[in-house]
């Protein structure tokens, strides 16, 4: 202990501290007992540092997959919110993943408990036992209210009545409180559909596949690269804007929340709408990036290029790029048109995005598009239609002004001012 040396008037004077040797011991001493707590045992050797950032697989494509996953599983890690399911076939790195973010909450001083779904389910059967030195109760409860609690090898337990009824109340009472959670499983499909429910639920679960044992999912991206698409992501959304006032950072919030959910199920049509600079590319490629990183299809591009690529491919010129084919556009699960309406307007552009957008819109599949309120207002009239029809579409503006400064437009409705900043 020490005592500071302040005036006789100080209020501290007089009183004794813990000097850095005593600071360093206890915290030595809380990481030590948050480790035993954590049941984590020799996984604490488990840490971002020791895992290969692009996996083992020796192809890029897979490669570049793991990396994503690795860097939404780190950005989870820095702030465990809501839940995050790895999943992947044996040997994939699910578990030294969810290790690592475990080692690194107990580092910040967050309470985590790790279990072996298989051993947890174990160790609940042996508590009823007279001999056992712990109780269901307080072993259940301990699982249940965790403040982060992690659970690897989900699925691979003997699936019975009560195996299933036990790991429903666990999940669903940390559904309830919105409690932070991490899954490890082979696959999510393979679960009680209960649990398929919890584990995928919009807004609150992240699923990340870090490898399939089936061919990759084919996603086009024209205009952008998928470095680039990677890049861009919700965490490193910032809903603060540029000197934006609160109705500014309200429409950003609205934006982000509404992407979100589009996300995680994508359905419909989500039309987001803002001036040059507002995050709107951002929060189109966080979309596209979350169904790479999920092995879902999709088509991402940006309007002039690819309307440039569809020119080419018709006159029989492929050195702009593959071919393209305009069927492949129109019937791919989820599409994404960013800059749509900065496209130069003639006659052939105008048929081509009405052939898009109206089969797209007849068969009701799922789309977004980034616009900003001139380029909104100059579309064909038969195009701004469908995009502004409430039975599908789901218009959010944005009126923040450009992250990057200058000048930026803002509007509430159909109205619309001009602000200098």
């Amino acid at each position: 202990m020490v005592t500071l040396d302040v005036p006789t008037d100080h209020p501290d004077f007089g009183k004794s501290f813990p000097c850095t040797c005593m600071l360093r011991e206890l915290d030595k001493g809380r990481i030590e007992r948050l480790e035993r707590y954590s049941n984590l045992g020799p996984l604490t050797r488990l840490t971002f540092d020791n895992l290969q950032p692009k996996g083992l697989d020796g192809d890029p494509q897979r490669q570049a997959k793991f990396q994503s996953c690795c860097e939404e599983a780190r950005a989870f890690a820095d702030h465990p919110e809501g839940w995050l399911v790895l999943t992947g076939p044996s040997g994939c790195g699910k578990t030294h993943t969810a290790a690592a973010i475990t080692n690194h909450c107990l580092s910040q001083g967050i309470a985590s408990f790790w279990a072996i779904v298989p051993d947890l389910l174990d160790h609940l059967r042996t508590t009823f036992s007279p001999a056992s030195d712990i109780t269901y109760d307080d072993l259940f409860e301990r699982v249940k209210n965790a403040p982060l609690l992690i659970l690897d090898d989900l699925g691979t337990h003997s699936s019975t009545p009560w195996a299933e009824e036990k790991l429903f109340q666990v999940l669903n009472s940390r559904f309830n409180a919105q409690l932070p959670t991490v899954v490890t499983s082979i696959s999510v499909d393979d679960l009680d559909e209960r649990l398929q429910t919890r584990l995928r639920s919009p807004g609150l679960s992240i699923e990340l596949i870090l490898k399939t044992d089936s061919p990759l999912v084919h996603s086009q991206i024209v205009g952008m690269t998928e470095e680039a698409i990677c890049s861009m992501r919700f965490k490193d959304f910032d809903p603060q804007g540029m000197n934006a006032d609160r109705e500014e950072r309200a429409s950003l919030k609205i934006a982000l929340d509404a992407a979100q959910q589009f996300a995680e199920q994508p359905e419909a049509w989500l039309v987001l709408v803002g001036p040059a600079g507002s995050g709107k590319t951002h929060l189109a490629a966080a979309v596209a990036n979350r169904q790479i990183n999920s092995n879902r299809p999709v088509f991402f591009a940006n309007v002039p290029e690819l309307l440039e690529r569809l020119r080419y491919n018709a006159s029989g010129d492929q050195k702009k790029g593959d071919s393209l084919s305009l069927n492949e556009i129109k019937t791919s699960p989820l599409l994404i048109l960013d800059d749509l309406g900065m496209e130069t307007a003639t006659a052939w552009t105008k048929d081509k995005l009405h052939q898009i957008l109206n089969y797209r819109y007849n068969t009701r599949l799922a789309t977004l598009v980034t616009a900003t309120i001139p380029a909104l207002d100059s579309l064909d009239a038969r195009i701004k239609s469908r995009l502004m029809d409430p039975k599908i579409s789901n218009p959010v503006p944005i009126g923040a002004p450009d992250y990057r400064g200058g000048e930026d437009i803002l509007f509430s409705g159909t109205k619309k001012t001009k602000k200098r900043r």
